[in-house]
């Protein structure tokens, strides 16, 4: 009788523990559901915000977060590949590989300095900003509001790290040694691209394109809405995205 008296007590327990889970997941199904206010929209985007441009910039300030990334990896400037490509025949692969490392390092270097702008735009955006962003046709529309609003501070406050990082890793000792050493072979035309604004401005393209990744899961992928505020503002933006 003590026995089949327990097992009753086990079984009510996990009906009760299964009742509470299903009342809290229609809890949130039904917050989600509900229309939010304007508020919460503004609230609920600049979270989702936060979060991808934190999590991005912080990713590729990381040792590789360029250099191992081939989508955004750094390589020799366009108007330098021909310079690269003799190197290389040359057997001065060491050299241009230096130059490609050491340039992606200092775009590593520099990436640590976006965060601040970005919250710093995210506090500036209104209520009208995040609606549009939220509700509109492109899935990248914040990564596009970013990208207007901010870019000429990033290159502003990207440059003189970019500069600086280019000396303290290495890279402009191998970029003077590649291009001098390309500039000195016979029949070959001069060149001497800048350098600094070509890693910074390749560092804030990378950055604006992992932010877009960001901004697409968060669009797309519900269990990335890992707040109920993102679950009701994310779950209206699908119902009603124009």
């Amino acid at each position: 009788m003590k026995r089949i008296s327990l097992v009753l007590t086990l079984i009510a327990g996990m009906l009760f523990s299964s009742c509470d889970t299903l009342n809290q997941t229609a809890q949130i199904l039904g917050q989600s559901l509900g229309t939010p206010t304007s508020a919460e929209i503004a609230m609920g985007l600049k979270q989702a915000l936060e979060f991808g441009t934190t999590y991005s910039s912080e990713r590729l300030s990381a040792e590789n977060g360029f250099f191992g990334n081939a989508a955004i990896k750094i390589l020799f400037p366009p108007e330098a590949q021909k310079a690269e490509r003799t190197l290389r025949s040359l057997g001065l692969n060491k050299l241009a590989d230096n130059v490609i490392l050491s340039i992606n390092r200092a775009a590593e270097d520099a990436a640590r300095e976006a965060k601040p702008i970005f919250i710093n735009a995210i506090k500036q955006m209104t209520i009208a900003d995040a609606t549009n962003i939220l509700l509109g046709r492109q899935s990248d529309a914040a990564t596009q509001y970013f990208q207007r609003v901010t870019t000429a501070e990033l290159m502003q406050k990207f440059r003189p790290v970019i500069q600086n990082s280019l000396g303290k890793v290495g890279a402009t000792k191998y970029w003077g040694d590649a291009i001098t050493a390309y500039n000195q072979i016979p029949l070959t035309a001069d060149i001497n691209p800048d350098l600094s604004s070509y890693v910074a401005q390749k560092a804030i393209d990378g950055l604006f394109k992992e932010i877009a990744e960001e901004e697409l899961k968060i669009r797309q992928n519900i269990s990335s809405r890992n707040t109920t505020l993102l679950q009701k503002v994310f779950g209206y933006a699908d119902r009603n995205r124009g």
